[in-house]
């Protein structure tokens, strides 16, 4: 059984979620940078590197990137032909729009998935459909109750969190058994065989959320 202490060092986080992003992304300057930031990245170059295929001093690269100066149409075209893409790329996080999906109370939806059979009530309580990682989320409210059947044998892609609402279930995972109670929580590769193995007090009611990335179709 692997436990892990949250407050160590190895574990701190390396993004702020306190920080304020949006507010200075509505301006272009920024929003642009942020692109060229990106796309830079992705291709594994130097801030020179990128300056001098596109024929712009390593000043200016770093002020376009930091969101210091607003491009000319002329730069952009030179950036966008350095790093093989659209102009209109540079655009796309300023023009984006951000969902939310709010849920009340009993309204979620109740869906079939695999463990259905096994007596398993699902609700998803959310889903987005836009999204520029191409990574997709899916938060659960799962229910187990008398007519519930144990199904130790859940495997698939991704990642999984699992937070404990009520009641007492022994959980399994990669061999693994956990005894949780409310409050309890579980993160864990979802690609290892994993499920409920003991119903221990019931009714049981815990929060499932799960990440995977969606592959692209080779073209």
């Amino acid at each position: 059984m692997s436990r892990i202490k949250l407050n160590t060092p190895s574990n701190i986080l390396s993004q702020n979620p306190h920080s304020v992003r949006n507010k200075k992304e509505k301006k272009l300057e920024l929003a642009i940078g942020r692109q060229v930031h990106l796309f830079r990245k992705k291709l594994g170059l130097t801030i020179a590197e990128l300056a001098e295929a596109s024929k712009l001093s390593i000043g200016m690269m770093s002020k376009i990137e930091n969101g210091m100066t607003s491009p000319s149409l002329s730069t952009l075209q030179q950036l966008s032909s350095a790093l093989g893409i659209p102009i209109s790329d540079f655009f796309s996080r300023f023009e984006q729009e951000h969902e939310a999906v709010f849920v009340q109370s009993g309204e979620g939806i109740e869906i079939e998935r695999r463990g259905s059979r096994a007596g398993h009530q699902y609700q998803l309580l959310g889903h987005t459909s836009r999204n520029s990682n191409n990574i997709v989320v899916e938060p659960y409210l799962i229910t187990l109750s008398e007519e519930t059947d144990v199904f130790p044998e859940f495997q698939h892609s991704g990642l999984e969190f699992i937070y404990i609402l009520e009641g007492i279930v022994s959980y399994e995972h990669d061999g693994n058994e956990y005894t949780m109670k409310a409050g309890d929580s579980l993160f864990f590769d979802a690609e290892a065989i994993h499920g409920p193995k003991e119903l221990i007090q019931l009714p049981i009611k815990f929060l499932s959320t799960i990440s995977y990335a969606i592959l692209e179709k080779a073209k």
